[in-house]
């Protein structure tokens, strides 16, 4: 194999070791394997996700779990966690469902946000007051990057979904806080009717 380059004594030795393991293989399948003892148990069942360390996840629109958004955001929307958890110190990923005729009034967030849009349009614009015509619309399949603590708006005048993913703990501060949604008056109970006598 003198005369041979490199390449090709790499992929003789390569050949040679193949041909004997398959050899060894073949040998090995002329034993009967044992049969279990009676009293053999089942292998214990495999632990549960959660203990497992990060999965491999596919979620399809049609298989997301939605519930309300947080009550940092307006009543509305809605949230379907796909990966992590928000309100940690770690990685997440949400999708978020607006209605037609949303908006969040200026705000930011401690950390960076990331979204695309899945469908519909969500509008965003920098800035402390929300003004429809200075906003850009990111269409289906758009990105948008803002960074932590960058005053920001955004809104939707049809159904929109996109996806929102970053570091937590997800918090929203508004800058005029009379636009909080968590600092709206409660609304009043219904009167329950007295029974007439």
């Amino acid at each position: 194999m003198t005369g041979y380059p490199a390449i090709l004594r790499f992929a003789s030795a390569v050949v040679c070791a193949t041909a004997m393991v398959g050899v060894a293989v073949a040998q090995d399948k002329s034993k009967a394997a044992p049969a279990p003892a009676k009293d053999a148990k089942a292998a214990p069942a495999a632990k549960d996700e959660k203990s497992m360390g990060p999965q491999h996840v596919v979620y399809n629109m049609n298989g997301l779990k939605w519930g309300d958004a947080p009550p940092s955001l307006p009543k509305g929307a809605k949230v379907a966690v796909l990966n992590g958890d928000p309100g940690k110190a770690a990685p997440f990923a949400i999708m978020v469902k607006l209605p037609a005729n949303y908006k969040v009034a200026a705000h930011w967030h401690s950390q960076d946000e990331n979204l695309t849009v899945i469908s519909g349009e969500l509008s965003v614009g920098m800035g402390d007051k929300l003004d429809e015509k200075a906003a850009d619309a990111i269409q289906a399949g758009g990105y948008s990057f803002m960074p932590a603590k960058m005053h920001h708006y955004a809104f939707a005048k049809k159904e929109t979904v996109f996806e929102l993913h970053g570091t937590g703990p997800f918090d929203v501060t508004y800058i005029n806080p009379a636009d909080d949604p968590r600092n709206a008056a409660p609304a009043a109970a219904p009167k329950k009717e007295e029974k007439k006598k």
